[in-house]
């Protein structure tokens, strides 16, 4: 197995992984999303709140910051010593007093610990007139993505099969194909269709251009085919900003490989239960 990126950086990776299969590829995905520990709001109390949102609706919104986690310095709630109950093992408590007129954004969003805060400063919650304010305490916790959205460290993450695109002899370069293509992956080279250098990642695996060929009378045989390889995958991941893009893709491994080892050990125990009766 190989992975190769094209772009890594705090936000935003895209990478190539290859000698793998479609179950591995979706797994990596769903742990990406679901399996990676971070922050989120939890619990809110609000000591004052004369906006124009219901506490409720004020509370929701807060809940949906994404929080700057570090990595390392919190356990999830379920796997600490202080069983949920909230401990500086596992949270990490805000506060808020916030008086119009302005608007109220994340920033106002103070922590306890500073080296945890809001992923962005900007994040607008609500407008507040002359004397109207809010006053509240909140409470983050670390838990992860499958039991609510708001810990998903992501905000996009995917995967598509490799394209390949193959030209056989009975293209006779008439260019349909490369007029029909939507994303500018072929050209006409050397009296013939090739792919651009460096464009086929970019491949959605339409199809378009083979049904174009296919409409020039050409026979029942296209003169380009376009499949996909079902053991390379082009991934691109969005953080949110609570964490590194690097650091969701390795601790989505570490996840992987951790169920991996559980799974067999189970196994190899039962198999030797099964041959000692």
């Amino acid at each position: 197995m190989e992975i190769v990126f094209s772009r890594l950086d705090d936000q935003i990776a895209r990478f190539r992984l290859a000698g793998s299969t479609p179950a591995f590829a979706n797994s990596f995905r769903r742990a990406m999303t679901g399996e990676v520990p971070t922050l989120a709001i939890e619990d809110v109390k609000i000591y004052d709140n004369t906006s124009a949102l219901f506490d409720e609706m004020l509370a929701h919104r807060i809940g949906l910051i994404p929080i700057r986690t570090e990595e390392g310095c919190f356990v999830p709630r379920d796997a600490c010593t202080c069983g949920g109950e909230g401990c500086p093992g596992c949270s990490v408590l805000f506060t808020m007093s916030v008086e119009g007129p302005g608007m109220v954004t994340s920033k106002d969003l103070i922590s306890q610990d500073p080296r945890i805060g809001p992923a962005s400063p900007d994040i607008p919650l609500v407008k507040l007139i002359k004397d109207q304010k809010v006053v509240l305490e909140a409470r983050a916790v670390v838990s992860r993505g499958r039991e609510h959205a708001k810990w998903q460290p992501t905000t996009a993450c995917g995967y598509k099969n490799y394209p390949v695109i193959t030209i056989n002899d009975r293209c006779d370069a008439c260019g349909q194909c490369v007029d029909e293509c939507p994303r500018d992956i072929l050209e006409i080279r050397e009296g013939r269709v090739a792919v651009v250098e460096g464009r086929l990642e970019f491949c959605s695996l339409c199809r378009l251009c083979e049904r174009a060929c296919l409409n020039t009378g050409i026979g029942e045989e296209a003169g380009i085919t376009v499949r996909s390889d079902e053991t390379r995958f082009l991934f691109v991941v969005e953080g949110d900003g609570s964490l590194p893009a690097k650091s969701i893709i390795r601790q989505a491994l570490d996840y992987i490989r951790t169920q991996s080892e559980e799974l067999s050990a189970q196994i190899n125990e039962i198999s030797g239960e099964t041959r000692d009766e």
